[in-house]
């Protein structure tokens, strides 16, 4: 990966010395009124370009920055959601050991729990 990158870079550079090499007439850039900068046309263009790269790298950083704050916050709504089903399920086993309780003392104690019997016995 080095190597490609590598190549890449060596590319452009290239690529650049024999834009420059080129393109060597000056030109007159009017920055504000009564302000006027002469310069090589490749010098002008290198920087043009070289402004819309570092500001295309900020507005990369800033959607990574918000796409990891919208991370963190999702993170922390679901952690605080599977707590609250924690809870809920706590609350359900609480519950139903009430229910059981309740339920349990109904039966009277002189009474056994047995077994129905089929009718097919009550039969012969």
């Amino acid at each position: 990966m080095r190597q490609i990158n590598f190549l890449i870079i060596f590319a452009l550079c290239l690529a650049l010395v024999l834009f420059s090499l080129q393109n060597t007439e000056t030109t007159a850039i009017q920055i504000v009124e009564g302000v006027d900068v002469e310069a090589p046309l490749a010098l002008e263009l290198i920087l043009a370009m070289g402004l819309g790269s570092l500001l295309a790298w900020l507005f990369s950083i800033w959607t990574q920055l918000q796409g990891q704050l919208s991370s963190f916050q999702s993170t922390r709504q679901l952690r605080a959601k599977e707590e609250r089903i924690e809870e809920l399920e706590q609350d359900v086993e609480h519950y139903k050991a009430e229910v059981e309780e309740k339920q349990l003392p109904a039966l009277s104690a002189s009474e056994p729990m047995r077994e129905p019997v089929p009718e097919e016995a009550i039969a012969d």
